[in-house]
């Protein structure tokens, strides 16, 4: 029997005999394959130091990250949600619970002022060198050029601190600065005044904040020295971008996934897929053209692509459409530029980064915005796009109700925080759908895309479908072990 190897050098060897070999094209017998994961692949060659990766496990489940004490990074990346939260859009700092079960309350404590308007991503093999963007825009990316002092494009631009490992721990300084993630609202906290005065790198700045937090705490004091122990010899010598390193640390580590049957395929076991899975996996490698953007060993190019996804919720405030003001009164942008809002060109409109497809039927729902929870139709959407556009229609049950809302309102030099009414909900509400539901907005993500049309009878998509299951490591769908009992703060870790 032939091994992946075996069929990747007969490849190359047709190719020095001067014939053209084009992947998507290649017979469903003998698909160009990426070469398998290795150790190498990863930061310090998938052996990071134990005691900045137990550091960065309780930072990651400790809600002290957190303006108001509320929300942890696990709580939009929890194991058992496949290092996601199983939602279209989350909830942000303020309401309590998981996944799906995580509601607004009808107390200010536990109130929202929106939904986060993107979906959270899963972080599975973020650790990879590779990975040079993060977030769905690429907001957060590496720096080669050496424009900043940091060494990473961020929206910091310049004051980004210095010391960072790398581009995944560049991405964690920033949902700490964010008021709807994990930072709060003005006149609720300390560290969200600060955001609030553009303040994160400087002296009282958000990140200084959050760094006092853990001087202040002994347990967190003796696991900085134990995993920084030429830099840290006193707690005030503690700093936040430590803090990151570690968590950063902690993610490569322990969402690296990279033993499913493909990944054995590709190391020679060739029996490991089913007759369904190799069927999909020469699709996907050639007529049906998935590796043109999810190629290599992650199956994603690390580029941009307008796919003409739908967008639910409230968007990025991009956009200058004023239908919305007119219907309610509400003077906000809902649209979502993507890569766009990063460059500032037009032509990177509605494009979004390639996701992984490692451990991909664990991870919906899935687009940007979470707009479909099947992944038999997100691949039915690759089918034809725009068509697909024009169909969706919102699920009632695919965002959680949002039935309080607090809005942050200015009289004068003070702030408050008031409940909208009845009918301003209402019209708040329409945000959700706005997007989606305007023909000239839809048509301007229709107009961007991408992709053409193609056929697949009912059973090819079942072998893509198997396919792509086979891109599951097994070992991803049981990572409840790395919740931690307790954590240094003493804060709990679910409510």
């Amino acid at each position: 029997m032939k091994t992946a190897t075996t069929i990747r050098v007969a490849m190359a060897a047709l190719a020095l005999t001067g014939a053209q070999v084009y992947p998507t094209c290649a017979p469903a017998s003998a698909p160009v394959l990426p070469d398998p994961v290795v150790d190498a692949d990863y930061y310090d060659s998938g052996l990071p130091d134990p005691h900045k990766v137990e550091l960065g496990r309780l930072l990651f489940f400790d809600k002290i990250l957190s303006g108001n004490r509320n929300i942890s990074c696990a709580t939009c990346h929890h194991p058992s949600l496949a290092s996601g939260d199983g939602v279209a859009l989350p909830f942000g700092e303020g309401p309590g619970g998981l996944g799906r079960e995580r509601k607004p309350g009808d107390s200010p404590e536990r109130a929202v002022h929106e939904r986060v308007p993107r979906n959270s991503p899963a972080l599975f093999n973020l650790g990879a060198r590779e990975f040079e963007r993060l977030f769905h825009d690429g907001r957060v990316e590496t720096d080669p050029e050496g424009h900043y002092a940091g060494g990473f494009i961020t929206p910091a631009k310049w004051k980004l601190p210095i010391g960072l490992d790398n581009v995944l721990a560049a991405q964690a300084m920033f949902p700490v600065t964010s008021p709807t993630e994990m930072a709060g609202n003005p006149g609720e906290n300390p560290i969200a005044d600060a955001v609030f005065g553009n303040n994160a790198a400087g002296a009282g700045g958000a990140w200084q904040l959050l760094a006092e937090r853990l001087q202040g705490i002994e347990a967190y004091v003796k696991r900085f020295t134990k995993a920084y122990p030429d830099r840290v010899k006193r707690r005030e010598d503690i700093t936040y971008v430590m803090a990151a390193n570690a968590i950063a640390a902690f993610e490569a580590s322990e969402f690296r996934a990279d033993r499913s049957p493909f990944d054995d395929y590709l190391r020679g076991d060739t029996d490991g897929l089913s007759k369904s899975a190799r069927r999909g996996m020469a699709l996907f490698y050639g007529e049906a053209g998935c590796s043109r953007c999810h190629s290599g060993k992650f199956q994603t190019d690390h580029d941009f692509h307008a796919i003409a996804m739908p967008q639910i919720g409230p968007g990025k405030g991009d956009g200058y459409d004023g239908g919305y003001w007119r219907a309610t009164g509400l003077n906000r942008a809902l649209e979502d530029y993507g890569r766009g809002r990063v460059t500032f060109r037009a032509s990177d409109r509605y494009r979004f980064r390639t996701p992984s497809l490692r451990n991909v039927t664990l991870t919906g729902p899935y687009g940007h915005a979470g707009v479909y929870d099947s992944l038999e139709d997100v691949v039915r959407h690759h089918l034809d796009p725009v068509a697909s556009l024009h169909n969706y229609e919102l699920a009632p049950d695919q965002l959680p109700p949002l039935d309080n809302v607090l809005e942050l309102t200015a009289r004068g030099a003070s702030l408050s925080q008031n409940w909208l009414s009845d009918v301003r909900r209402d019209g708040y509400l329409l945000a959700d759908t706005w997007v989606q539901r305007s023909a000239r907005l839809r048509g301007n993500i229709a107009a961007a895309n991408e992709l053409a049309p193609i056929r697949l009878s009912d059973s090819q998509v079942r072998d893509l479908l198997s396919f792509l299951d086979s891109l599951t490591d097994p070992g991803a769908r049981a990572l409840e072990y790395l919740v931690p009992d307790s954590v240094p703060s003493g804060l709990p870790i679910t409510d």
